[in-house]
């Protein structure tokens, strides 16, 4: 799936963060994992209309700035796909160091999300 940078998509509401540690502890303890180069993918069922996820980082990423950009980055990508993925999960996507440019995270999330079955 390719992706431009300059299309404007929609919103992205707090109903579909992944905001308690507990739960974001527990989608990465009790999901399935799949991983590819600089970034994982956690996957949880949950009982909801809609997916929920959150986007975490190793230890040791980067400053704060960093990790904005790279969190700003991984959302942007995810809203492109969340219109064609299947409802009722809880996705954790774990992101590794020096990979924050925008092709680079499209390319990521379409392997993981294709490894995982939720693309096809």
């Amino acid at each position: 799936m390719i992706f431009s940078e300059g299309v404007k998509t929609g919103s992205f509401s707090r109903q579909q963060r992944l905001t308690k540690n507990r739960s974001i502890r527990a989608v990465i303890k009790d999901g399935k994992k799949f991983s590819v180069n600089g970034a994982k993918l956690f996957v949880l069922s949950n009982s909801l209309l809609m997916n929920r996820v959150a986007f975490t980082f190793t230890r040791h990423y980067g400053n704060a700035v960093s990790r904005n950009k790279s969190r700003r980055i991984s959302r942007e990508v995810f809203r492109r796909y969340m219109s064609i993925l299947p409802p009722g999960n809880d996705l954790v996507f774990l992101v590794y160091p020096n990979s924050d440019r925008f092709d680079t995270r499209v390319n990521q999330f379409d392997l993981l999300l294709k490894k995982s079955g939720l693309l096809k």
